[in-house]
């Protein structure tokens, strides 16, 4: 018994990770998938996850149409806004953009990417320092208190300099 809701959990985890579902597969417009895709900056070998989670029902993709509205869906991701967009959010790049495209989109999505970075190094600093300040306040060695004090200096001084990191990015991407 224990085996077989092991193998149905199992089952419904993969299934769980199909590219699409059995309903979208006997229904899917390939062209539309595609776009989708596409604007969702896929790569094009996504389209072999979609032939397998469709095989599975007897569905073979329409590789013409998939590719043909791919084409038309990776021109709108691979803009330098999205670029911006992308690597503000800390998204990874999948190398889905053409070679004609990939040069200025890469160079907006680092510069998204070194915001996001150093956001999250402030993030980070913010976290450490609330949580050495909850132990400084519960502190009552005095030599611990003082070691604590040193630290949270130490903390905002790094603090300041990742805030500034964040200025200086954000004033890169306006360039």
């Amino acid at each position: 018994m224990v085996r077989l809701g092991a193998a149905l959990a199992a089952a419904a985890l993969l299934a769980s990770c199909a590219s699409m579902s059995e309903k979208e597969c006997l229904s899917a417009d390939w062209h539309d998938q595609g776009y989708r895709d596409g604007r969702n900056g896929q790569s094009l070998s996504r389209i072999e996850d979609h032939r397998e989670a469709c095989a599975k029902v007897g569905v073979a993709p329409d590789l013409a149409a998939y590719k043909a509205g791919r084409a038309k869906g990776i021109l709108e991701y691979c803009t330098a806004d999205n670029g911006v967009r992308e690597g503000r959010r800390g998204a990874s790049y999948r190398n889905a953009c053409p070679p004609e495209l990939e040069g200025r989109f890469l160079d907006h999505y680092r510069a998204g990417k070194r915001v996001y970075d150093a956001e999250q190094r402030v993030n980070n600093l913010d976290s450490r320092a609330r949580d050495l300040q909850r132990r400084l306040e519960k502190e009552k060695d005095d030599d611990k208190r003082k070691r604590l004090r040193q630290e949270l200096r130490d903390l905002d001084w790094s603090l300041r300099n990742a805030r500034n990191d964040v200025y200086e990015a954000e004033r890169r991407l306006r360039y």
